[in-house]
């Protein structure tokens, strides 16, 4: 499993390869220069239930606070994540 991050102005996806076949994304834009809003996650059909999207999502929040932003869940399945897992509220825009 590899995760790669590409942005272009105010746009960005993180995206999930197996064996050098993109399976799974998430996009997401920018509000401004301290938080981006997650608003698409989606892994193949074939892949689901192997904790893709949720190394998606914390690759996405390691991004977060690496480069000291937020987050706003927009995305149903990252937002039912930051409400099991509280211990990453801290990367949430409240």
């Amino acid at each position: 499993m590899d995760i790669t991050h590409t942005s272009k102005k105010s746009r960005g996806v993180f995206s999930l390869s197996e064996e050098g076949r993109v399976v799974g994304i998430m996009t997401y834009q920018c509000m401004d220069e301290e938080c981006f809003i997650i608003d698409h996650t989606e892994v193949d059909d074939e892949y689901n239930g192997k904790g893709y999207g949720t190394a998606l999502i914390l690759y996405a929040i390691d991004y977060a606070r690496e480069n000291q932003k937020k987050i706003i869940p927009l995305c149903p399945f990252v937002k039912s994540y930051f409400k099991k897992h509280p211990q990453v509220l801290d990367v949430a825009y409240v």
